[in-house]
């Protein structure tokens, strides 16, 4: 999920999330991989530290939420507060219309 407004494209994002995967054996730990990398492309550590983690998950490596969950998640909460609006319409509806039918006179 990339924000419109990154400073960072796509593109500058996968090369450093991949070489932190392809350089970490030549670290004493992941961590030392990406501060190494950031040096280079301008971002802080906890910035590509993130991209990593997001990387992993969308591949299965680490357990968490992916890119495509997320959006699906808050696309189904954005319909849920849309029905929950439109049965607080109708139910709003449906009372107005039920007192107006019992303040009608009777026919007889």
């Amino acid at each position: 999920m990339v924000k419109k407004n990154s400073r960072f494209s796509q593109e500058v994002r996968e090369r450093a999330v991949r070489l932190v995967f392809d350089s970490s054996n030549e670290y004493g730990s992941q961590w030392a991989a990406i501060q190494s990398i950031t040096s280079k492309i301008g971002c802080t550590p906890e910035t590509l530290r993130r991209w990593v983690r997001q990387a992993e998950k969308e591949s299965g490596a680490r357990e968490g939420i992916t890119t495509d969950e997320k959006a699906r998640i808050k696309q189904l909460e954005k319909e849920n507060r849309e029905l929950k609006r439109a049965n607080e319409i109708l139910r709003l509806a449906s009372a107005y219309f039920a007192k107006a039918e019992l303040d009608r006179p009777q026919k007889k």
